[in-house]
Protein backbone atom coordinates (compact mmCIF):
# COMPACT_ATOMS: atom_id res chain seq x y z
CA UNK A 1 0.00 0.00 0.00
CA UNK A 2 0.66 3.72 -0.63
CA UNK A 3 1.31 6.14 2.18
CA UNK A 4 -0.75 7.52 3.63
CA UNK A 5 -0.35 11.84 4.36
CA UNK A 6 -4.01 11.74 6.69
CA UNK A 7 -3.59 12.58 10.08
CA UNK A 8 -5.22 9.57 12.41
CA UNK A 9 -5.82 10.81 15.85
CA UNK A 10 -4.55 7.74 18.17
CA UNK A 11 -7.50 5.86 19.44
CA UNK A 12 -5.67 5.15 22.60
CA UNK A 13 -5.95 8.96 23.37
CA UNK A 14 -9.39 9.52 22.58
CA UNK A 15 -10.56 6.13 24.62
CA UNK A 16 -8.64 7.68 27.56
CA UNK A 17 -10.83 10.98 27.38
CA UNK A 18 -14.32 8.86 27.04
CA UNK A 19 -13.16 7.45 30.36
CA UNK A 20 -13.42 10.91 32.35
CA UNK A 21 -16.90 11.12 30.96
CA UNK A 22 -19.30 9.57 34.51
CA UNK A 23 -21.82 7.42 33.68
CA UNK A 24 -24.96 8.49 32.94
CA UNK A 25 -28.01 6.68 35.29
CA UNK A 26 -30.80 8.94 34.70
CA UNK A 27 -34.10 7.37 33.05
CA UNK A 28 -34.78 7.64 29.68
CA UNK A 29 -37.83 10.07 30.43
CA UNK A 30 -35.87 11.96 32.63
CA UNK A 31 -33.05 12.42 29.87
CA UNK A 32 -35.74 13.14 27.75
CA UNK A 33 -37.24 16.29 29.80
CA UNK A 34 -33.92 17.19 30.52
CA UNK A 35 -33.34 18.00 27.08
CA UNK A 36 -36.88 19.14 26.45
CA UNK A 37 -36.00 21.97 28.88
CA UNK A 38 -33.13 22.87 27.34
CA UNK A 39 -35.02 23.00 24.20
CA UNK A 40 -37.85 24.99 24.65
CA UNK A 41 -36.45 26.92 27.62
CA UNK A 42 -35.80 31.03 26.93
CA UNK A 43 -33.71 31.39 30.13
CA UNK A 44 -31.52 34.27 30.28
CA UNK A 45 -28.56 32.35 31.27
CA UNK A 46 -28.55 30.73 27.78
CA UNK A 47 -27.47 34.58 26.09
CA UNK A 48 -23.51 34.17 25.49
CA UNK A 49 -23.31 37.98 26.52
CA UNK A 50 -23.94 37.50 29.89
CA UNK A 51 -20.79 35.08 30.32
CA UNK A 52 -18.73 37.81 29.22
CA UNK A 53 -16.45 39.34 32.26
CA UNK A 54 -17.86 42.49 33.83
CA UNK A 55 -15.80 45.58 33.87
CA UNK A 56 -16.00 46.07 37.06
CA UNK A 57 -16.04 42.29 38.13
CA UNK A 58 -12.80 41.86 40.66
CA UNK A 59 -10.78 38.66 41.09
CA UNK A 60 -8.89 38.68 43.60
CA UNK A 61 -7.39 36.28 45.82
CA UNK A 62 -9.20 36.05 49.44
CA UNK A 63 -7.67 38.22 52.17
CA UNK A 64 -7.13 37.28 55.55
CA UNK A 65 -10.01 37.20 57.72
CA UNK A 66 -9.48 39.62 60.75
CA UNK A 67 -11.71 37.80 63.59
CA UNK A 68 -12.49 38.74 67.00
CA UNK A 69 -10.98 36.58 69.52
CA UNK A 70 -13.82 36.58 72.72
CA UNK A 71 -12.07 37.17 75.78
CA UNK A 72 -12.83 35.90 79.61
CA UNK A 73 -12.86 37.59 82.79
CA UNK A 74 -10.65 35.11 84.63
CA UNK A 75 -8.23 35.64 81.73
CA UNK A 76 -8.23 39.11 81.50
CA UNK A 77 -7.21 40.34 84.72
CA UNK A 78 -5.01 38.43 87.41
CA UNK A 79 -5.85 35.11 88.37
CA UNK A 80 -4.80 34.94 91.99
CA UNK A 81 -8.10 36.72 93.22
CA UNK A 82 -10.37 33.34 91.83
CA UNK A 83 -8.85 31.46 94.75
CA UNK A 84 -10.35 34.19 97.26
CA UNK A 85 -13.67 34.12 95.05
CA UNK A 86 -16.71 31.44 94.86
CA UNK A 87 -17.48 29.45 92.29
CA UNK A 88 -20.75 31.62 91.89
CA UNK A 89 -19.14 35.15 92.06
CA UNK A 90 -16.93 34.21 89.58
CA UNK A 91 -19.85 33.03 86.86
CA UNK A 92 -20.89 36.61 87.99
CA UNK A 93 -18.29 38.80 87.14
CA UNK A 94 -17.72 36.51 83.61
CA UNK A 95 -21.43 38.24 82.99
CA UNK A 96 -20.56 41.35 84.35
CA UNK A 97 -17.30 41.87 82.31
CA UNK A 98 -19.36 39.88 79.13
CA UNK A 99 -21.99 43.34 79.22
CA UNK A 100 -18.65 45.70 79.47
CA UNK A 101 -16.95 43.31 76.78
CA UNK A 102 -19.98 43.95 74.42
CA UNK A 103 -20.23 47.77 74.42
CA UNK A 104 -16.50 47.77 73.84
CA UNK A 105 -17.01 45.47 70.54
CA UNK A 106 -20.43 47.35 69.91
CA UNK A 107 -18.74 51.03 69.50
CA UNK A 108 -15.89 49.60 67.81
CA UNK A 109 -18.30 48.38 64.92
CA UNK A 110 -20.82 51.20 64.93
CA UNK A 111 -17.49 53.42 64.36
CA UNK A 112 -16.13 51.37 61.40
CA UNK A 113 -19.33 51.70 60.11
CA UNK A 114 -18.92 55.17 59.15
CA UNK A 115 -15.50 55.19 58.96
CA UNK A 116 -15.10 52.42 56.20
CA UNK A 117 -18.61 52.59 54.54
CA UNK A 118 -20.47 56.02 55.44
CA UNK A 119 -17.36 58.79 54.95
CA UNK A 120 -15.56 56.41 51.71
CA UNK A 121 -19.06 56.49 49.82
CA UNK A 122 -19.88 60.01 50.41
CA UNK A 123 -16.38 61.52 49.54
CA UNK A 124 -16.32 59.12 46.21
CA UNK A 125 -19.95 59.97 45.03
CA UNK A 126 -21.19 56.62 45.27
CA UNK A 127 -24.11 57.59 46.69
CA UNK A 128 -25.57 61.19 47.80
CA UNK A 129 -25.98 62.58 51.17
CA UNK A 130 -29.83 61.86 51.42
CA UNK A 131 -29.61 58.06 50.32
CA UNK A 132 -26.63 57.34 53.04
CA UNK A 133 -28.67 59.52 55.76
CA UNK A 134 -31.61 57.04 54.84
CA UNK A 135 -29.60 53.80 55.70
CA UNK A 136 -27.15 54.55 58.07
CA UNK A 137 -30.80 56.56 59.68
CA UNK A 138 -29.03 58.11 63.78
CA UNK A 139 -26.06 55.84 63.64
CA UNK A 140 -24.46 58.84 64.71
CA UNK A 141 -26.28 58.94 67.76
CA UNK A 142 -25.89 55.49 69.34
CA UNK A 143 -22.30 55.92 69.46
CA UNK A 144 -22.03 58.04 72.42
CA UNK A 145 -25.49 56.62 74.11
CA UNK A 146 -22.95 53.30 74.40
CA UNK A 147 -19.42 55.23 75.45
CA UNK A 148 -21.16 56.67 78.47
CA UNK A 149 -22.43 53.11 79.65
CA UNK A 150 -19.07 52.19 79.23
CA UNK A 151 -17.62 54.71 80.78
CA UNK A 152 -19.77 54.21 83.88
CA UNK A 153 -19.12 50.24 84.13
CA UNK A 154 -14.85 51.10 83.95
CA UNK A 155 -15.15 53.62 86.58
CA UNK A 156 -16.92 50.92 89.12
CA UNK A 157 -14.13 48.29 88.09
CA UNK A 158 -11.83 47.68 91.08
CA UNK A 159 -8.21 47.35 90.42
CA UNK A 160 -8.29 43.55 90.71
CA UNK A 161 -10.91 43.70 87.70
CA UNK A 162 -13.99 42.80 89.92
CA UNK A 163 -16.78 44.76 89.75
CA UNK A 164 -19.43 45.17 93.00
CA UNK A 165 -22.45 46.69 92.01
CA UNK A 166 -23.88 47.73 88.61
CA UNK A 167 -27.42 47.87 89.14
CA UNK A 168 -27.64 50.71 90.09
CA UNK A 169 -25.71 51.89 86.83
CA UNK A 170 -27.84 49.76 84.26
CA UNK A 171 -31.58 51.78 86.10
CA UNK A 172 -30.36 54.67 85.42
CA UNK A 173 -28.78 54.13 81.83
CA UNK A 174 -31.49 51.70 80.71
CA UNK A 175 -33.92 54.87 79.71
CA UNK A 176 -31.56 56.40 76.93
CA UNK A 177 -32.45 53.20 74.69
CA UNK A 178 -35.88 54.66 73.92
CA UNK A 179 -34.08 56.50 71.25
CA UNK A 180 -33.29 53.30 69.59
CA UNK A 181 -37.11 53.52 68.64
CA UNK A 182 -36.13 55.90 65.46
CA UNK A 183 -33.24 54.16 64.41
CA UNK A 184 -34.88 50.55 64.06
CA UNK A 185 -38.27 52.10 62.52
CA UNK A 186 -35.76 53.36 59.93
CA UNK A 187 -34.45 49.80 59.48
CA UNK A 188 -37.35 48.65 56.90
CA UNK A 189 -36.51 51.15 54.43
CA UNK A 190 -33.38 51.52 55.05
CA UNK A 191 -32.44 47.62 53.97
CA UNK A 192 -34.69 48.26 50.73
CA UNK A 193 -32.88 51.25 49.72
CA UNK A 194 -29.86 49.33 50.08
CA UNK A 195 -30.77 46.26 48.23
CA UNK A 196 -32.12 48.46 45.56
CA UNK A 197 -29.04 50.67 45.08
CA UNK A 198 -26.50 47.73 44.96
CA UNK A 199 -27.90 47.15 41.26
CA UNK A 200 -25.64 50.26 40.44
CA UNK A 201 -22.22 47.97 39.88
CA UNK A 202 -20.17 50.96 41.51
CA UNK A 203 -22.05 50.49 44.46
CA UNK A 204 -21.71 46.99 44.61
CA UNK A 205 -18.01 46.58 43.56
CA UNK A 206 -17.21 49.04 46.68
CA UNK A 207 -19.06 46.91 48.93
CA UNK A 208 -17.45 43.68 47.43
CA UNK A 209 -13.86 44.92 48.07
CA UNK A 210 -15.26 45.73 52.00
CA UNK A 211 -16.30 42.58 52.50
CA UNK A 212 -13.10 41.01 50.98
CA UNK A 213 -11.00 43.29 53.12
CA UNK A 214 -9.87 42.16 56.59
CA UNK A 215 -11.23 44.17 58.41
CA UNK A 216 -14.94 43.38 57.52
CA UNK A 217 -14.83 39.80 59.44
CA UNK A 218 -16.86 38.47 56.31
CA UNK A 219 -19.90 40.61 57.19
CA UNK A 220 -21.50 43.16 54.62
CA UNK A 221 -22.69 46.56 55.54
CA UNK A 222 -26.13 45.46 56.45
CA UNK A 223 -24.89 43.06 59.50
CA UNK A 224 -23.19 45.82 60.78
CA UNK A 225 -26.04 48.02 60.33
CA UNK A 226 -28.33 45.51 62.07
CA UNK A 227 -25.75 44.94 65.37
CA UNK A 228 -27.28 47.47 67.17
CA UNK A 229 -30.87 45.94 67.19
CA UNK A 230 -29.46 42.63 67.87
CA UNK A 231 -27.77 44.51 70.84
CA UNK A 232 -30.71 45.60 72.03
CA UNK A 233 -32.77 42.32 72.19
CA UNK A 234 -30.12 40.93 73.83
CA UNK A 235 -29.90 42.93 76.73
CA UNK A 236 -32.37 41.21 78.45
CA UNK A 237 -30.57 37.99 78.59
CA UNK A 238 -27.70 40.12 79.93
CA UNK A 239 -29.17 41.04 82.46
CA UNK A 240 -30.78 38.11 83.53
CA UNK A 241 -27.24 36.19 83.35
CA UNK A 242 -26.22 38.64 86.00
CA UNK A 243 -28.71 38.52 88.19
CA UNK A 244 -28.69 34.82 88.10
CA UNK A 245 -25.43 34.63 89.90
CA UNK A 246 -26.53 37.15 91.79
CA UNK A 247 -26.75 36.46 95.61
CA UNK A 248 -30.36 37.01 97.12
CA UNK A 249 -28.99 39.39 99.64
CA UNK A 250 -27.01 41.23 97.70
CA UNK A 251 -28.04 45.23 97.14
CA UNK A 252 -27.62 44.41 93.32
CA UNK A 253 -30.98 41.63 93.18
CA UNK A 254 -33.54 44.53 93.42
CA UNK A 255 -31.64 46.96 91.02
CA UNK A 256 -31.07 44.46 88.57
CA UNK A 257 -34.90 43.00 88.44
CA UNK A 258 -36.03 46.37 87.86
CA UNK A 259 -33.40 47.00 85.42
CA UNK A 260 -34.79 43.90 83.48
CA UNK A 261 -38.54 45.36 83.41
CA UNK A 262 -37.04 48.46 82.37
CA UNK A 263 -35.53 46.99 79.54
CA UNK A 264 -38.15 44.64 78.43
CA UNK A 265 -40.53 48.10 78.17
CA UNK A 266 -38.08 49.42 76.20
CA UNK A 267 -37.87 46.31 73.93
CA UNK A 268 -41.57 45.41 73.97
CA UNK A 269 -42.81 49.59 72.91
CA UNK A 270 -39.68 49.50 70.32
CA UNK A 271 -41.14 46.26 68.67
CA UNK A 272 -44.37 48.09 68.27
CA UNK A 273 -43.49 50.93 66.73
CA UNK A 274 -40.84 49.09 64.55
CA UNK A 275 -44.15 46.74 63.30
CA UNK A 276 -46.19 49.69 62.41
CA UNK A 277 -43.78 51.05 60.58
CA UNK A 278 -42.85 48.41 58.65
CA UNK A 279 -46.79 48.10 58.11
CA UNK A 280 -46.87 51.46 56.81
CA UNK A 281 -43.90 51.03 54.63
CA UNK A 282 -45.59 48.16 53.04
CA UNK A 283 -49.44 49.38 52.28
CA UNK A 284 -47.45 52.92 50.92
CA UNK A 285 -46.08 50.58 48.37
CA UNK A 286 -49.32 48.94 48.04
CA UNK A 287 -50.46 49.50 43.69
CA UNK A 288 -54.31 48.90 43.32
CA UNK A 289 -55.03 48.13 39.84
CA UNK A 290 -58.83 49.26 40.71
CA UNK A 291 -60.42 51.06 43.19
CA UNK A 292 -62.43 47.82 44.30
CA UNK A 293 -59.36 46.38 45.40
CA UNK A 294 -59.15 48.66 48.05
CA UNK A 295 -59.93 47.41 51.60
CA UNK A 296 -60.66 48.69 54.69
CA UNK A 297 -59.00 45.98 56.90
CA UNK A 298 -55.70 46.90 55.15
CA UNK A 299 -55.85 50.58 56.03
CA UNK A 300 -56.52 49.74 59.94
CA UNK A 301 -53.56 47.69 60.22
CA UNK A 302 -50.86 48.12 62.08
CA UNK A 303 -49.13 45.73 61.57
CA UNK A 304 -47.13 42.86 59.16
CA UNK A 305 -47.53 39.37 60.72
CA UNK A 306 -45.83 37.49 57.71
CA UNK A 307 -44.17 37.98 54.58
CA UNK A 308 -42.54 37.01 51.59
CA UNK A 309 -42.38 35.36 48.70
CA UNK A 310 -44.37 32.46 47.50
CA UNK A 311 -44.79 30.70 43.86
CA UNK A 312 -48.46 29.06 42.90
CA UNK A 313 -49.01 25.55 41.11
CA UNK A 314 -48.19 27.49 37.80
CA UNK A 315 -44.50 28.59 38.84
CA UNK A 316 -45.20 32.52 39.17
CA UNK A 317 -43.59 34.51 41.79
CA UNK A 318 -45.96 36.05 44.37
CA UNK A 319 -45.16 38.18 47.13
CA UNK A 320 -48.10 37.62 49.84
CA UNK A 321 -48.64 39.99 52.61
CA UNK A 322 -50.36 38.50 55.83
CA UNK A 323 -51.76 41.72 57.83
CA UNK A 324 -53.29 41.38 61.09
CA UNK A 325 -56.87 40.50 59.42
CA UNK A 326 -56.28 40.55 55.74
CA UNK A 327 -54.07 38.35 53.18
CA UNK A 328 -52.88 39.88 50.60
CA UNK A 329 -51.49 38.75 47.80
CA UNK A 330 -49.12 40.55 45.25
CA UNK A 331 -46.76 40.99 42.10
CA UNK A 332 -43.05 42.88 43.15
CA UNK A 333 -42.85 44.84 40.45
CA UNK A 334 -41.08 48.24 39.72
CA UNK A 335 -42.53 51.62 39.96
CA UNK A 336 -40.86 54.85 39.29
CA UNK A 337 -37.58 53.13 40.17
CA UNK A 338 -38.75 51.83 43.52
CA UNK A 339 -39.83 48.16 44.45
CA UNK A 340 -43.64 47.72 44.60
CA UNK A 341 -46.29 45.21 45.36
CA UNK A 342 -48.88 44.94 42.55
CA UNK A 343 -52.46 43.46 43.72
CA UNK A 344 -52.67 40.42 41.70
CA UNK A 345 -56.01 39.14 43.46
CA UNK A 346 -58.81 40.37 45.75
CA UNK A 347 -57.53 40.75 49.52
CA UNK A 348 -58.71 37.88 51.68
CA UNK A 349 -60.35 38.56 54.99
CA UNK A 350 -58.69 36.43 57.51
CA UNK A 351 -61.91 35.57 59.84
CA UNK A 352 -63.33 34.06 55.89
CA UNK A 353 -60.23 32.19 54.88
CA UNK A 354 -59.58 28.65 54.73
CA UNK A 355 -56.21 27.38 54.99
CA UNK A 356 -55.21 23.74 53.82
CA UNK A 357 -52.19 21.79 54.64
CA UNK A 358 -51.09 19.89 51.37
CA UNK A 359 -49.20 16.65 51.45
CA UNK A 360 -46.38 16.58 48.92
CA UNK A 361 -47.35 15.31 45.60
CA UNK A 362 -51.40 16.49 45.84
CA UNK A 363 -51.01 19.30 44.02
CA UNK A 364 -51.09 19.50 39.99
CA UNK A 365 -48.40 21.47 38.15
CA UNK A 366 -49.36 23.60 35.37
CA UNK A 367 -48.47 26.64 33.00
CA UNK A 368 -45.92 25.12 30.60
CA UNK A 369 -45.37 21.44 28.69
CA UNK A 370 -42.17 21.23 31.79
CA UNK A 371 -45.08 20.58 34.46
CA UNK A 372 -45.39 16.95 32.73
CA UNK A 373 -41.87 15.73 33.14
CA UNK A 374 -41.52 17.68 36.77
CA UNK A 375 -39.56 15.98 39.40
CA UNK A 376 -40.83 15.19 42.69
CA UNK A 377 -38.81 18.78 44.41
CA UNK A 378 -41.67 20.63 42.41
CA UNK A 379 -44.60 19.55 44.28
CA UNK A 380 -43.37 19.83 47.68
CA UNK A 381 -44.04 22.85 50.20
CA UNK A 382 -47.54 23.55 49.44
CA UNK A 383 -50.62 25.11 51.16
CA UNK A 384 -53.83 26.06 49.83
CA UNK A 385 -55.78 29.09 50.89
CA UNK A 386 -59.63 29.90 49.78
CA UNK A 387 -62.19 32.17 50.26
CA UNK A 388 -65.48 32.31 49.22
CA UNK A 389 -68.03 35.01 49.78
CA UNK A 390 -71.50 34.86 47.99
CA UNK A 391 -70.32 35.33 43.87
CA UNK A 392 -66.65 36.12 44.81
CA UNK A 393 -64.12 32.77 45.61
CA UNK A 394 -60.77 32.70 45.46
CA UNK A 395 -58.41 29.81 45.65
CA UNK A 396 -54.49 29.69 45.39
CA UNK A 397 -51.77 26.85 46.08
CA UNK A 398 -48.98 28.19 47.50
CA UNK A 399 -45.56 26.82 47.81
CA UNK A 400 -42.92 27.51 50.00
CA UNK A 401 -39.03 27.56 49.70
CA UNK A 402 -38.66 24.81 52.23
CA UNK A 403 -40.60 22.81 55.07
CA UNK A 404 -39.30 25.04 57.31
CA UNK A 405 -40.83 28.37 55.81
CA UNK A 406 -43.84 26.58 54.79
CA UNK A 407 -44.47 25.51 58.61
CA UNK A 408 -43.95 29.42 59.38
CA UNK A 409 -46.61 30.60 56.76
CA UNK A 410 -49.03 28.08 58.36
CA UNK A 411 -48.40 29.13 62.06
CA UNK A 412 -48.91 32.77 61.35
CA UNK A 413 -52.30 32.05 59.33
CA UNK A 414 -53.70 29.90 62.17
CA UNK A 415 -52.34 32.30 64.84
CA UNK A 416 -54.20 35.18 62.56
CA UNK A 417 -57.04 33.40 62.46
CA UNK A 418 -57.10 32.53 66.28
CA UNK A 419 -57.11 36.60 66.75
CA UNK A 420 -59.83 37.61 64.57
CA UNK A 421 -62.00 35.00 65.94
CA UNK A 422 -61.63 36.03 69.21
CA UNK A 423 -61.19 39.72 68.38
CA UNK A 424 -64.79 39.04 66.70
CA UNK A 425 -66.57 36.89 69.83
CA UNK A 426 -65.05 39.83 72.14
CA UNK A 427 -66.20 42.21 70.08
CA UNK A 428 -69.82 40.59 70.05
CA UNK A 429 -70.44 40.05 73.72
CA UNK A 430 -69.12 44.23 74.44
CA UNK A 431 -71.78 44.83 71.60
CA UNK A 432 -74.98 42.24 73.09
CA UNK A 433 -74.09 42.40 76.72
CA UNK A 434 -75.71 46.11 77.31
CA UNK A 435 -78.55 47.14 79.74
CA UNK A 436 -80.74 50.01 79.21
CA UNK A 437 -80.84 52.34 81.98
CA UNK A 438 -83.69 51.12 83.77
CA UNK A 439 -81.85 47.87 84.05
CA UNK A 440 -84.10 46.03 81.19
CA UNK A 441 -82.30 44.94 77.99
CA UNK A 442 -82.12 47.20 75.24
CA UNK A 443 -82.19 46.85 71.41
CA UNK A 444 -78.62 44.79 72.29
CA UNK A 445 -80.55 42.96 74.71
CA UNK A 446 -83.16 41.50 72.34
CA UNK A 447 -80.73 41.16 69.39
CA UNK A 448 -78.80 38.47 71.69
CA UNK A 449 -82.11 36.71 72.93
CA UNK A 450 -82.48 36.28 68.97
CA UNK A 451 -78.86 35.32 68.41
CA UNK A 452 -79.23 32.95 71.43
CA UNK A 453 -82.66 31.15 69.68
CA UNK A 454 -80.73 31.00 66.07
CA UNK A 455 -77.62 29.26 67.83
CA UNK A 456 -79.61 26.52 69.30
CA UNK A 457 -81.50 26.17 65.79
CA UNK A 458 -78.54 25.96 64.05
CA UNK A 459 -75.82 24.47 66.42
CA UNK A 460 -74.85 21.28 64.60
CA UNK A 461 -72.39 20.06 67.29
CA UNK A 462 -74.72 20.13 70.40
CA UNK A 463 -76.10 16.90 71.24
CA UNK A 464 -79.13 17.60 72.85
CA UNK A 465 -79.65 13.59 74.34
CA UNK A 466 -76.58 14.66 76.26
CA UNK A 467 -78.31 17.52 77.77
CA UNK A 468 -81.54 15.97 78.44
CA UNK A 469 -79.17 13.26 80.82
CA UNK A 470 -77.91 15.98 82.54
CA UNK A 471 -81.36 17.69 83.22
CA UNK A 472 -82.29 14.54 84.71
CA UNK A 473 -79.19 14.02 87.03
CA UNK A 474 -79.63 17.48 88.32
CA UNK A 475 -82.78 16.56 89.58
CA UNK A 476 -81.95 13.84 91.37
CA UNK A 477 -79.32 15.66 93.43
CA UNK A 478 -80.02 18.11 96.48
CA UNK A 479 -80.73 21.91 95.72
CA UNK A 480 -77.08 23.00 96.60
CA UNK A 481 -75.27 20.80 94.27
CA UNK A 482 -78.03 21.55 91.90
CA UNK A 483 -77.13 24.95 91.72
CA UNK A 484 -73.53 23.41 91.70
CA UNK A 485 -74.00 21.91 88.64
CA UNK A 486 -76.14 24.44 87.03
CA UNK A 487 -73.47 27.17 87.36
CA UNK A 488 -70.69 24.59 85.72
CA UNK A 489 -72.95 24.00 82.93
CA UNK A 490 -73.79 27.67 82.39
Amino acid sequence: QEPSNKRVKPLSRVTSLASLIPPVRATPLKRFSQTLQRSISFRSESRPDLFSPRPWARNVPPANTKRRDSKLWSETFDVCVNHMLTSKEIKRQEAIFELSQGEEDLIEDLKLAKKAYHDPMLKLSIMTEQELNQIFGTLDSLIPLHEDLLRRLQEVRKPDGSTDHVGHILVGWLPCLNSYDSYCSNQVAAKALLDHKKQDHRVQDFLQRCLESPFSRKLDLWNFLDIPRSRLVKYPLLLREILRHTPNDHPDQQHLEEAINIIQGIVAEINIKTGESECQYYKERLIYLEEGQRDSLIDNSRAVCCHGELKNNRGVKLHVFLFEEVLVITRAVTHNDQLCYQLYRQPIPVRELVLEDLQDGEVRLGGSIRGAFSNSERIKNFFRVSFKNGSQSQTHSLQANDSFNKQQWLNCIRQAKEKAACAGKAGGLEAHFLLSPSGRRGPQGEALEQMEQSDCESDCSMDTSELSADCERMEQTNSGESEKQIETNV
